[in-house]
């Protein structure tokens, strides 16, 4: 398993790093039997999981029950647990006492949180002071949804882009050892990445990052909604639909179960 400085050590070789997001048993152990670096358990799953419009209802109880599935699935792989809405905006105390929850009871190997903020830095500072491994989040920042007026590009004009480069170093200052840049212009990632010592992870960022992060639903099409930055590797719901159809056909038309399928048939 890949620990905190295997990753960072990856930023100085050049070698890529591959984060998946997972929520999960079986998902995750698929993802860990692949190779993949790290798992990311999101705040996304309100989106992917629960069919919610926004992440916001996502809680911390939640993350916790799948970040603990997860790791069930992924024992041997670097597991970052986002920390939902409202668990850290109020004050560095809240957030140290979720973040060691995410930690404690979650089985996480980091956490991470969005925007950088003075008042975010301060939180990322008192978190990393708990011995807690921190991932910063820049760019679209989805539980500020409603204040960015949705899922848009940030940092499109030169000073969006540069509040966004300073929020990076900043987030570097504070101890966090990675970054995530979400739906960005690719050459504000790719100046981000090589300014900062930590690795920068995009999502919708471009070519020219440290590595890269998908939904593990995007990745096998198992999703509503087909984002530019996402990549079907192989459309798994067009295949369970296809199954699943046949089963119904299958057990209305008396094909199933078969005599291989029935404990002591009768016959």
């Amino acid at each position: 398993m890949l620990g905190i400085l295997e990753i960072k050590e990856k930023k100085a070789k050049k070698e890529r790093l591959t984060m998946v997001t997972a929520y999960d048993y079986y998902m995750a152990k698929l993802v860990q039997e692949t190779g993949i670096d790290t798992i990311l358990v999101g705040d996304s799953l309100g989106n992917v999981f629960q069919g919610e419009e926004t992440t916001l209802k996502v809680t911390v109880e939640e993350i916790i029950y799948h970040t603990k599935a997860v790791r069930r699935g992924a024992n041997n792989t670097f597991i970052i647990a986002d920390m939902p809405y409202m668990s850290y905006h109020l004050n560095p105390e809240q957030a140290k006492s979720n973040a060691a929850r995410l930690i404690i009871e979650a089985d996480a190997h980091a956490v991470k949180l969005e925007g950088g903020s003075d008042s975010r830095i301060k939180v990322i500072e008192a978190i990393v002071d708990c011995e807690i491994p921190v991932v910063g989040h820049l760019g679209l920042t989805p539980q500020s949804i409603n204040k960015i007026g949705g899922y848009k590009v940030q940092g499109k004009d030169e000073a969006d882009a540069e509040i966004i480069i300073e929020q990076a170093q900043s987030i570097q200052q504070a101890g966090a050892f990675m970054l995530v840049l979400e739906a960005v212009p690719e050459q504000l990632a790719k100046t981000i990445t090589e300014m900062l010592n930590i690795p920068v992870i995009g999502i919708g960022a471009g070519r020219y990052t440290d590595g890269q992060v998908l939904v593990i639903n995007d990745i096998l099409g198992l999703t509503d909604i087909r984002a530019k930055f996402a990549h079907v590797y192989q459309d798994i719901g067009e295949i369970a639909k296809t199954a699943l159809t046949n089963y119904n056909d299958d057990v209305k038309s008396g094909l199933f179960p078969k005599k291989k399928n029935i404990y002591y048939p009768v016959d």
